[in-house]
């Protein structure tokens, strides 16, 4: 495994002195070919920032350990992977309220204290990366904390719940199952003991959320996976149908280059335009996604979903007379 110079030269620093060769700056920048002041540093590096018990012998011209049963803590990572944790740190910041971005920051802090980068800092890439999210329905961190834990444990929720489309408060008992970080908006896929089915809820929407014994068995995973990716958008559903939506040439020059589901197709046309075709379970989502590119988006098929939108068209001229 591809490791940071520094940490390797650390590690063979420290075997060198727990096998009693009493290794120095001299031998250390030999061995891989730096400066005696590198060379140094690093050892500083293990004395200071490792807290490692290191003393100088100057008879024997090397370092000891005065605490014989002393070990390197170290996490053997690339520079890469440890790349990838910060930006999951910087995409996730703002999350359950917060929550998930104080961990990562817990856990960054602990490869930093440990890896030693010359020049590579959290710093840096929170001022070279970020990710924003907008039009999302954040959640609040014990509602996450609370859910994830039951989801984790198999353990059944009870939750109030505040549907859009519903004025009253209903009372929930659900089986968790997965989940979803949608559009920066966390969603859980979970079976509902009040509908005897399948439902989708926004941690945000839910209040008093507890936990309830005892645990379940978890249902087959081939029965909630399609709820998930089998059509576009947040709404699935067994019964789907294939949509067709035709851009202009100016606006698919924009839509060839997104992936708007894994499994969608594109036909491209002599002029220019450019057909998308995806399976969708619900019109709700697709109209709203139709309707923001106005006149450069056109629905092919099908026939309701053409009129849907043309209905939408009208409701909103009304609004600009």
């Amino acid at each position: 495994m591809p490791v940071f110079p520094q940490l390797e030269r650390l590690i063979w620093l420290h075997q060198q002195i727990k096998a009693q060769r009493y290794p120095n700056a001299v031998r250390l920048a030999e061995r891989f070919e730096i400066s005696e002041k590198t060379a140094q540093r690093d050892i500083n590096c293990l004395r200071d920032r490792f807290c490692a018990p290191m003393l100088f012998d100057r008879r024997r011209n090397g370092y000891f350990y005065k605490d014989t049963f002393y070990e390197l803590p170290y996490l053997p990572a690339s520079q890469q992977e440890v790349l990838c944790l910060l930006l999951a740190r910087r995409m996730l910041d703002r999350s359950a309220g917060g929550y998930i971005g104080r961990e990562l920051d817990r856990l960054t802090e602990k490869v930093f204290a440990t890896e030693c980068i010359p020049g590579f800092t959290p710093e840096i890439v929170q001022s070279a990366f970020s990710a924003a999210w907008s039009g999302y329905t954040p959640s609040q961190e014990e509602n996450f904390r609370l859910v994830a834990g039951a989801l984790i444990h198999r353990r059944p929720i009870r939750f109030d719940y505040q549907s859009p489309t519903a004025a009253q408060i209903t009372v929930r008992v659900v089986e968790p199952h997965h989940l979803q970080h949608y559009m920066g908006s966390w969603v859980l896929t979970a079976f509902c003991r009040n509908r005897n089915d399948w439902r989708k809820f926004y941690l945000a929407r839910m209040s008093n959320p507890q936990v309830i014994e005892p645990a379940f068995t978890p249902r087959p995973e081939s029965d909630w996976r399609p709820l998930l990716e089998s059509a576009f958008g947040l709404f699935q559903g067994e019964d789907t149908i294939e949509v067709v939506l035709r851009f202009t040439p100016f606006r698919a020059r924009w839509v060839r280059e997104q992936v708007w589901h894994p499994v969608q197709q594109m036909i491209e046309h002599t002029d220019g335009s450019l057909d998308l075709i995806l399976i969708v379970a619900d019109f709700r989502e697709i109209t709203m996604r139709i309707l923001q590119f106005g006149p450069d988006c056109c629905v092919i098929a099908p026939e309701a979903l053409r009129d849907e939108v043309k209905n939408e068209i009208v409701k909103m001229s009304h609004l600009y007379r």
